[in-house]
């Protein structure tokens, strides 16, 4: 396990144009400590709370409350698997905001949109990101211990409070990580099944050589990691709020579509079939998805391309009404 480097930048909150193009994470230091929410965070909870609260919409959110008996703050499954170590409950947000105040234990919000409940926020607390627009979110809550999981955008996350530790893995080893369930998840996507404070490596051998693979960041207040795509990554956080805000984006257009679908489909699709077939289709994948462009289109006249021509929006399109209706038969 080693750790992961720092990366220069030029201005403070301005993502570096070469950041996109990197595969490993890299720490940005004191990235958004100019941020007026990152400075009311070092004065004091209350301060940050008080501060957010001019922003909040007060509409009804959705938050965790860790249930009693779990220790670390753990967000996932059960010890038994009989359900999720936390129920999910809804409130406004100045209530909520007001109980993180008070230390109420095992209360979190996670990815919740910052327009829509802190309108305003951005225009003094934001990145800059040149031919992007991401999806900002903000998670706020004590001690927590998020498993360890992957996202498919790429991922700027922010620390505004508190303390975060990532140990972050590359996506090749997802063998390496015992990964849960992917259609009953406790927030949307499959986890590791490892507890990582005491991995229990009878039961899960090839976790340490996951382990070894391994980067780890540790973000004061005003840092940011930059997550390539697919990168599993548990988030573990220490002090009585902390507050993270994250930044999802991709390079592809959104027109064509979002890659953990096609994943679902996959499973559903070929994951039964037995293995002469399952070797035919993945002759089709690499062929049509993972080689190279033009061995799929050579032979093809442009203006015939359709949806293999990654530039050709209005195929796409026809291409995912036709998916659709193909799904309804």
């Amino acid at each position: 396990m080693s750790t992961v480097a720092n990366h220069p930048y030029t201005e403070p909150g301005t993502v570096p144009e070469e950041l996109p193009g990197l595969s490993v994470p890299v720490v940005l230091k004191g990235f958004v400590s100019h941020w007026p929410a990152v400075a009311e965070a070092t004065v004091s909870d209350a301060s940050l709370i008080q501060y957010l609260k001019q922003y909040s919409s007060d509409l009804p959110v959705t938050f965790y409350q860790i249930k009693a008996g779990v220790t670390g703050g753990r967000i996932g499954y059960l010890d038994d698997f009989s359900g999720f170590t936390f129920d999910r409950a809804s409130a406004h947000l100045n209530e909520v905001l007001n109980s993180l105040q008070e230390a109420v234990e095992g209360r979190y919000i996670g990815s919740t949109r910052i327009d829509k409940w802190l309108p305003g926020f951005r225009e003094k607390n934001d990145i800059v990101m040149s031919g992007a627009q991401p999806l900002a979110n903000f998670w706020i809550g004590g001690e927590t211990d998020i498993a360890a999981h992957f996202d498919s955008p790429m991922n700027i996350a922010c620390c505004v409070s508190g303390k975060r530790e990532f140990t972050l893995f590359p996506p090749e080893q997802v063998t390496n990580l015992y990964i849960g369930p992917v259609d009953r998840t406790p927030s949307g996507r499959a986890i590791s099944m490892v507890n990582f404070d005491a991995p229990d490596l009878e039961k899960f051998p090839k976790f340490s050589t996951a382990l070894e693979h391994s980067v780890v960041a540790r973000l004061q207040p005003g840092d940011a990691l930059y997550i390539p795509p697919l990168w599993w990554h548990r988030v573990k956080s220490s002090g009585p709020i902390n507050m993270l805000i994250n930044y999802w984006w991709k390079q592809t257009a959104d027109y064509m579509g979002v890659p953990d679908l096609a994943l679902e489909h996959a499973i559903l699709a070929l994951r039964g079939m037995n293995a002469r077939e399952k070797a035919s289709w993945k002759a089709m994948f690499e062929h049509y998805v993972f080689s190279d462009n033009a061995m799929a289109t050579d032979n093809i006249p442009k203006a015939l391309q359709g949806m293999l021509d990654p530039d050709n929006e209005p195929a796409a399109r026809l291409a995912w009404m036709n998916f659709a209706q193909k799904l309804k038969q």
